[in-house]
């Protein structure tokens, strides 16, 4: 099993590596080759995301294809999944065997990401789940995490 994710402030990743220990999985982070930090690299990431671009991403380490099963993880922009995660799956269309799928938001967005996220990869997500960022951040997110690492070790 392979999490693949991207993160531009770390709420993404915190998941992604709380999904690593409890699943034993690999773990790949997905990273663009551009500087996407502050407010000018949130409003360029609002900006792709709306347009549905693809962000230019450095090659990643891990193949998708050798894994039974990639989760794959994305922050929420303008009720879009991350441009740095759609290079990614865009880059490994036809390679994924499975997938589940987790993001993080401020508020919404989280069913036209997962809808995208199939589009994309021409596959159902086996698993689904979406933490809002304050719930993260303030540990009130557990029973969410235990359901679906459930659902996917079900699936």
């Amino acid at each position: 099993m392979l999490i693949a994710y991207y993160s531009r402030t770390g709420t993404t990743r915190e998941l992604a590596m709380k999904f690593q220990e409890k699943l034993g999985a690999d773990r790949e982070e997905i990273e663009t080759t551009k500087d996407r930090s502050g407010v000018i690299g949130y409003f360029i990431c609002g900006k792709e995301a709306t347009r549905k671009q693809a962000a230019e991403i450095k090659p990643t380490e891990k193949m998708a294809s050798e894994y039974d099963l990639v989760v794959l993880g994305t922050p929420v922009w303008g009720w879009n999944i991350s441009s740095p995660l759609r290079a990614y799956l865009e880059k490994n269309r036809g390679k994924f065997k499975a997938i589940a799928a987790f993001c993080t938001m401020g508020g919404s967005g989280d069913k036209k990401s997962f809808s995208e996220i199939e589009s994309i990869c021409g596959l159902k997500l086996l698993a689904q789940a979406s933490f809002l960022t304050k719930d993260v951040k303030e540990d009130k997110h557990q029973g969410q995490l235990e359901e679906f690492l459930n659902n996917i070790q079900a699936g």
